[in-house]
């Protein structure tokens, strides 16, 4: 059984990125377990003078987290053409730690319009030795879209099954490093 992390990198309550990662984590081949992160809102701002043992138990949690995670998967929106900076905030709890290094990584997307945060975000996780899989993407068109109308996008047979052929085959990437 791999045991994957999923993380939103939205805050909104009503964010299309969380519910694809909630609807990924219902969605996975039998042989997987998706457990998704919901601590990002609660880190505190990430200050290098805080860790080893002063790291703040929110910061400690997402470390074990990812740690502990046979591979993460992240689906996180665009602002201002960037990475939001709560996202960026959890990695670079992140960045001093061995957690990331060689750890699988897939981007997954909620709009096909992220192109440059997925290009940021990719090349910050690259930087930090994340091993990102790229040969399968999973998309969803859900920006500007009611919260009714991504449920019933997710929920389609055809989206359900994206979803698992595309953890079926990170799990394949990782089962083969």
């Amino acid at each position: 059984m791999l045991n994957l992390l999923a993380i939103s990198g939205s805050l909104r309550a009503a964010s299309t990125n969380s519910a694809l990662v909630a609807a990924l984590a219902a969605n996975v081949p039998a042989d997987c377990r998706v457990t998704v992160y919901d601590g990002l809102g609660r880190l505190p701002i990430f200050n290098p003078d805080e860790e080893g043992e002063r790291t703040p138990c929110e910061a400690r949690y997402l470390i074990e987290a990812v740690t502990r995670a046979d591979g993460v998967i992240v689906s996180c929106p665009e602002y201002a053409h960037g990475v939001p900076g709560g996202m960026k905030n959890a990695l670079d709890w992140l960045v001093s730690r061995d957690a990331a290094v060689g750890k699988p990584a897939l981007l997954v997307h909620a709009s096909p319009r992220s192109l440059f945060a997925r290009a940021a975000l990719a090349e910050i996780m690259r930087t930090m030795s994340f091993a990102l899989y790229e040969e399968t993407a999973l998309e969803f068109a859900l920006l500007g879209k009611k919260p009714p109308e991504v449920e019933e996008i997710l929920a389609d047979p055809t989206s359900r099954q994206a979803m698992r052929d595309a953890v079926r085959a990170f799990a394949g990437f990782i089962r083969g490093r």
